[in-house]
């Protein structure tokens, strides 16, 4: 595999034991123990994806996603030993795309980064696919895919890979309602469990990228026990 995956946890058994399994899957390791040296990293190379713990020595690990968000988009995974929901959401919130455990199987944080990278792939503007619409303009609210840019009356939204993927799934299935059942498992490709709260997250960071009121949004809008939808 071409794709570089960054690790950065301060435990260093748990840093070399990811590692170890990444590149039984042929994955590319960049590793670090802090996060400066981490992005010095991402700065000069090419990554396809982050795993970064929560607790660092020198910048916590959601500060870190935070500054790594101001110029990249590929996916972040954060590992935390925190089980409290708002814990979760600050990370959402601050541009992770998903989040795992500690103490967590190998084996699941695989399978979701390979999950991640297929999704990250599949909106990467060099796969072209001519039958689909490469853009939808709806009411000043304009995003591509070619270019993977989405713009809200002229000014751009700095969305991250799932934003831009929640955004453009809506946007395929225009006028129709979408429940969060499908849109978690069409985005994130995996089964979606009745107590997930993960695209409500994401729904709400949304809305606050496109300044919309929370109670009376225009473009992304909630149909209450059924789902989301654009008109």
């Amino acid at each position: 595999m071409d794709e570089t995956i960054l690790i950065v946890d301060d435990e260093r058994a748990i840093a070399d034991l990811v590692e170890v399994y990444l590149q039984n899957e042929n994955y590319r390791v960049r590793k670090f123990y802090n996060a400066a040296d981490a992005l010095e990293c991402v700065n000069r190379e090419d990554i396809s994806l982050a795993i970064l713990d929560v607790m660092l020595p020198d910048m916590d690990g959601f500060t870190l996603c935070q500054r790594i968000r101001e110029n990249h988009l590929f996916p972040i995974l954060m590992l935390t030993a925190k089980v409290e929901d708002m814990d979760k959401i600050t990370g959402l919130t601050l541009g992770a795309d998903d989040y795992i455990t500690k103490p967590f199987n190998p084996l699941e944080l695989m399978a979701r980064v390979k999950t991640h990278l297929r999704r990250y792939k599949r909106y990467n503007p060099a796969e072209q696919r001519p039958r689909e619409p490469e853009e939808y303009d709806i009411g000043g609210l304009h995003i591509a895919k070619n270019n993977h840019k989405c713009t809200l009356n002229g000014a751009e939204l700095a969305l991250t890979p799932i934003e831009f993927s929640i955004l453009w799934y809506l946007c395929q299935h225009r006028g129709n309602v979408v429940s969060a059942e499908e849109l978690f498992e069409a985005v994130w490709g995996e089964k979606y469990l009745d107590s997930n709260n993960t695209v409500m997250a994401h729904i709400a960071r949304l809305r606050e990228k496109m300044k919309e009121p929370p109670r009376k949004p225009k473009y992304v809008k909630t149909v209450w026990g059924v789902g989301y939808t654009i008109e």
